[in-house]
């Protein structure tokens, strides 16, 4: 008895010490990051001799994130009539996701389920219709402006069923958006995500490879993830694609700013883009130091998902390339307002 009474005791002092150790750390770093973000503050600059397309010498681009979900049904046909017709703003890249239907195609939707977005609920009967599960004739019996809020909290589209449902609020397949937007303004840029992973990640990326060369857009495109799987297999298969940072290649590019650190997180770059949150933990990745680092590198910055005006002017005074907002009509009067 004695003897578990010792042993118990020494896994509770160990324990407490790591506890002591680790809470130690998360201060030390708290204090110290902040400060080193202060005094390595630089200018902004340009410099000379960069060949990244996405890398913005002049201005900061405006990305419209999912088509711009707070001004239309998000990702649907609608969101991006607005982007190339509505004349009172302007935007530079559209975001958008990609999942595989049942029978093989590829459609334009940020969920695994279509719940959120559509009516599939009273129509299907379940709460998690995933799309994979859905061939796209299925998929377009469904209303995705079904449960869109504008910004004056109308909703247009709720309780359209059947022929009432407008054709611009149905799901959206790749090649019936490529087909419109690079007819409409063919120097656009496109942000994608890949939503699959495993074997139904790879087969996306193979049919959107094919897909951006076909349209004679590869170079116009970043292709991102968050499956490490298709990042390897992107970095594999096909070199020749602009891909955006994994979460660890962004925390590894980070710290050989803050501490020049030499490990192959840090001078070894597969990716040509940086797609990030301003802030994680202590760290402030909109330093304009940090962009500046990265533009040296040939790295282009992207900042998601930005709907404060104030926090993507900032963004944009430090030197960023991009600002990908739900919101592209209220950003882009922000920068002209300050232009």
């Amino acid at each position: 008895m004695c003897k578990s009474k010792s042993v118990g005791g020494i896994i509770a002092k160990t324990l407490l010490s790591l506890l002591i150790i680790i809470l130690a750390f998360v201060l030390v770093v708290g204090l110290i990051v902040p400060a080193i973000n202060y005094f390595i503050k630089e200018d902004v600059k340009v410099y000379d001799g960069l060949t990244n397309p996405h890398i913005s010498k002049e201005r900061t681009f405006i990305s419209a994130h999912r088509a711009g979900g707070d001004l239309a049904p998000e990702e649907t046909l609608s969101a991006f009539e607005l982007c190339m017709t509505d004349t009172s703003y302007s935007v530079d890249v559209v975001e958008f996701d990609l999942h595989i239907t049942k029978d093989g195609n590829l459609i334009l939707l940020h969920d695994d389920t279509v719940n959120r977005t559509s009516d599939a609920t009273e129509r299907f009967g379940k709460d998690e219709v995933y799309a994979k599960d859905l061939t796209l004739a299925e998929l377009k019996t469904l209303n995705f402006g079904e449960n869109f809020v504008d910004p004056d909290g109308n909703t247009p589209y709720k309780g359209k069923r059947g022929e009432d449902i407008p054709d611009n609020v149905k799901v959206l397949s790749l090649k019936e958006i490529l087909d419109y937007l690079t007819a409409t303004k063919s120097d656009l840029n496109y942000v994608i995500e890949i939503k699959d992973d495993g074997d139904l990640g790879k087969k996306a990326m193979d049919m959107l490879y094919k897909t951006l060369v076909e349209y004679n857009i590869l170079n116009q495109t970043i292709v991102g993830t968050f499956h490490n799987t298709i990042t390897k297999y992107i970095d594999e298969a096909y070199p020749d694609v602009i891909r955006s940072a994994s979460i660890m290649e962004v925390l590894g590019m980070y710290l050989g700013f803050l501490f020049n650190v030499q490990t192959k997180l840090t001078y070894s770059y597969s990716f040509e883009v940086l797609q990030i949150p301003v802030g994680m933990f202590v760290w402030d990745f909109g330093d304009a130091g940090f962009i500046n680092y990265a533009h040296k590198r040939n790295i282009a910055v992207q900042y998601w998902t930005i709907n404060d005006t104030e926090e993507a002017d900032r963004l944009r005074k430090n030197g960023a390339d991009c600002i990908i907002t739900d919101n592209p009509k209220a950003i882009y009067n922000q920068f002209n307002a300050k232009a």
